[in-house]
């Protein structure tokens, strides 16, 4: 690991917690208070089924079911053989107090290996219908955590990892197209046990996430390229 790359992974966990905060937080928050039109939120499915293969490297994503967002949810765009699934996750899927929970543009592509399409998927497709069923961000809180105590939304599967190594990725106005990495989505655990968040560890522990309503604790370690093979350059992480 070179000395650019701790420096980064430091930086970068940091900015998890902080990205939101500051001028580019506050005006974000007053530029994305609601759902907007439906229209910018959608994309020309051959360059969203493209885009979602991006997420992970060829040789997995190539065989990987591809779901696309229509204006009634995520569709069927390719059937895989692998068991991976992989998609454009929306603004809606970021943690509640995100200032690009509404953010038309963000585009976050994603592969779930098969544990995690099994056991995440149905939260996607929950959050994705409750916002183009036009309800607000608390009436959508309200519902995640009425299906979590119905136990509709269970913790993730053992082994459920996602890929998240798209160049193209837009994970927000404050961040831009971060870092390639990896999250593993376990059911709720303590930081410590993985060594997370330490001086030097690879670990971060996605601390926003962990405040949200579905039973899962994610876990990411950043990859040293993107999925077309290309570096990872620390300061591409704030380029748009």
């Amino acid at each position: 690991m070179t000395a650019n790359w701790k420096r980064a992974m430091e930086r970068l966990g940091l900015a998890l917690g902080a990205a939101a905060v500051g001028t580019a937080g506050l005006a974000a928050a007053a530029a994305y208070p609601t759902m907007g039109p439906l229209a910018p939120y959608l994309m020309d499915r051959d360059a969203e089924v493209a885009l979602a293969r991006s997420a992970a490297p060829p040789a997995i994503s190539n065989d990987a079911t591809i779901m696309v967002l229509g204006r009634g949810g995520y569709e069927t765009a390719a059937r895989g053989k692998n068991g991976f699934v992989c998609l454009v996750e929306r603004g809606w899927m970021s943690p509640f107090d995100s200032t690009d929970f509404w953010n038309p543009k963000l585009r976050g592509p994603v592969c779930y290996n098969p544990p995690a399409a099994r056991s995440l998927m149905p939260r996607t497709a929950k959050r994705t219908a409750l916002a183009l069923a036009g309800q607000s961000k608390e009436g959508m809180l309200a519902a995640l955590k009425t299906a979590v105590a119905k136990k509709e939304l269970a913790a993730p599967e053992t082994g459920a990892m996602s890929y998240m190594m798209s160049r193209q990725q837009y994970l927000g106005d404050a961040g831009g197209h971060w870092m390639p990495h990896l999250m593993f989505h376990v059911p709720t655990a303590d930081a410590a046990n993985w060594g997370a968040n330490l001086p030097g560890s690879p670990v971060i522990l996605d601390t926003d996430h962990a405040r949200g309503p579905e039973p899962e604790t994610i876990f990411m370690v950043g990859a040293g390229k993107w999925s077309d093979g290309t570096p990872y350059v620390h300061d591409e992480a704030h380029s748009h």
